[in-house]
């Protein structure tokens, strides 16, 4: 028996950052993502020889040992399939050790701002509900990633992650004062999605697993700096996030009703908002890169994630979509288009 599970990766159009505990346990907040056709794998072979195998070829970390209850740390590696292990041992399986062989890979880097580490767990955790047929409904399932990872593993960020990587497709979340999450599934008009997949494009400067890492580091940085600053009910940040989340409203209302010119603004708009969450949301080499977009045909830029580099989401009337690919191209990074994916996490055995 061989179990395979993947779970998609997403864009955060608006709202990013009011899905943070310490701000949306206050003042509540709203997020407008779609998940898109890159995902993080995992694939499970169930074994009887009394060992744990785990391969993660995305960061090149590997661990093989005796079938344990509990898999103890070893810094930061492969700490996103322990804990979805120890959680999955504690809570289901009644403490009783499981044999196995893992190998998970991701379509994007780890820090690129597309939600890898969240969906990853996901991932993982959804290939553990088909193999012991734990029958976890969406939105357990996306609290439980989210519970793993914020305060089992004590990696700092929001919800929206998990859940839009449970749902997948288009959503508007709204993150309620008393923790509550509540997503709302949009149904667009095809030609919206349709208009939106021709004038988008996605670049990513990092090009090794080097410049991974620093991104890495640098966004939970970004994280870090916004919760404090949050906790400490700085006045430009609270506001910058108010903002944020009246930005995730209109959205989706523009998504809704098909108007791309005032969609557009909103990317906008929100940008320069979430630059005024912290001081290193941005930095001279992204907006070096953003300008050079401009130049060439892109008519809104935004960074996907908390910022300071990973994916660019540029937006760019189709017409000049042919000429903002070639000149990113001249560049150091990588340029990928954009496909939309309906579907959430996904498990099946064969």
């Amino acid at each position: 028996m061989i179990i395979r599970s993947r779970a998609p990766l997403r864009l955060g159009f608006a709202g990013g950052g009011t899905d943070l505990e310490t701000y949306s346990k206050i003042h509540g907040g709203a997020v407008l993502n779609a998940t898109i056709s890159m995902y993080a794998y995992c694939t499970i072979i169930p074994t009887d020889n009394g060992k744990i195998c785990i391969h993660s070829y995305d960061n090149q970390n590997n661990l093989e040992i005796d079938s344990v209850p509990e898999i103890a740390p070893d810094g930061d590696k492969l700490i996103l399939h322990r804990g979805v292990y120890n959680r999955i041992v504690k809570d289901f399986n009644g403490g009783k050790p499981l044999s196995f062989i893992m190998s998970t890979s991701n379509d994007a880097p780890v820090g690129s701002g597309l939600g890898t580490s969240s969906t990853m767990i996901v991932a993982i955790l959804e290939a553990f509900n088909k193999w012991l047929n734990l029958g976890l409904n969406d939105y357990h399932k996306a609290w439980l990633a989210y519970d793993i990872e914020r305060n089992d593993l004590k990696l700092a960020g929001g919800k929206q992650d998990q859940y839009s990587a449970v749902f997948g497709g288009f959503n508007f979340m709204e993150f309620k004062t008393d923790g509550s999450v509540l997503v709302n599934t949009l149904r667009l008009e095809r030609k919206s999605v349709n208009e939106l997949e021709c004038s988008m494009v996605l670049y990513y400067g990092g090009q090794s697993r080097k410049s991974a890492d620093v991104q890495f580091e640098l966004t939970k940085n970004i994280i870090n700096r916004q919760i404090e600053n949050a906790t400490q009910k700085k006045v430009d940040t609270i506001s910058a996030l108010g903002a944020l989340k009246k930005n995730a409203y209109d959205m989706k209302h523009y998504l809704l009703t098909c108007n791309v010119k005032a969609f557009v603004e909103c990317l906008r708009i929100g940008w320069e908002n979430k630059k005024k969450t912290s001081s290193i949301v941005s930095n001279k080499e992204l907006e070096k890169t953003i300008e050079f977009a401009m130049q060439h045909g892109a008519e809104a830029v935004k960074v996907s994630g908390a910022g300071g580099g990973g994916f660019l989401l540029l937006y760019c009337n189709p017409i000049n979509r042919q000429r903002l690919t070639d000149a990113l191209k001249t560049l150091d990074g990588s340029v990928y288009s954009v496909k939309f994916s309906r579907s959430g996490a996904e498990s099946w055995i064969i």
